[in-house]
């Protein structure tokens, strides 16, 4: 029970300070606000911000490790009567569905967006942060048909699916700023997702994962 007391205490911590930094990099901007002004912000020590977030662009990228998670946990708990590719297909369309907060398209998540444009190195940890998906989905994708960690076939359809999923994100925000409709921006994004799929299962064809 202490143990689970202070995690939940850790997890706590570590949300009130993405959601202070959140607010002022949104403000001011991501490059003109520091660690020390984020810890004032946030009542805490700049050590204290330094042992939840490696770095202050992790701030910023809060989710990615949960997004890892859910590709992990897709092809770990997939139906084995679902090829790889397909699986992570449908779990697109039902993170839309559950209204995942990192496939949001709203005013929020639009300013999101216009902070990562404006900033150098948010744009460069935004594309860091899509090579290191690439690698969790080509070692989840071998490991769930039995394959070499290392299996090019999977390092193909890792890449060819982030590329997929990147443009579609991409493109539905755009959607999403010149229509002001999540509605039509969640269709852009499933439609890329679905039409970029059928390329990869013909791609892939012949290996296990299609």
């Amino acid at each position: 029970m202490e143990t689970d007391r202070r995690s939940r205490k850790r997890l706590a911590t570590r949300r009130a300070i993405s959601v202070v930094a959140d607010r002022l990099f949104r403000e001011r901007g991501f490059d003109q606000v520091t660690v020390n002004e984020i810890a004032t912000a946030a009542d805490v020590g700049r050590m204290t911000v330094f042992n939840h977030f490696a770095r202050k662009e992790d701030m910023f990228f809060d989710r990615d490790e949960e997004v890892r998670e859910v590709l992990r946990q897709a092809l770990r708990e997939r139906d084995p009567l679902v090829d790889p590719i397909e699986t992570l297909r449908l779990l697109a369309h039902r993170l839309v569905s559950e209204r995942a907060p990192y496939l949001d398209f709203s005013p929020a998540s639009q300013a999101f967006v216009e902070t990562v444009e404006r900033s150098e190195t948010l744009v460069a940890r935004a594309r860091a942060i899509r090579d290191e998906f690439a690698q969790v989905v080509s070692e989840a994708l071998s490991a769930c048909v039995g394959r070499d960690p290392a299996d090019p076939d999977a390092r193909l359809a890792a890449g060819l699916l982030l590329a997929t999923w990147t443009v579609a994100f991409i493109q539905a925000h755009q959607t999403f700023r010149h229509a002001q409709n999540a509605k039509k921006a969640r269709s852009s994004f499933l439609a890329i997702v679905d039409q970029g799929t059928t390329g990869l299962k013909a791609a892939m064809a012949g290996t296990p994962y299609a």
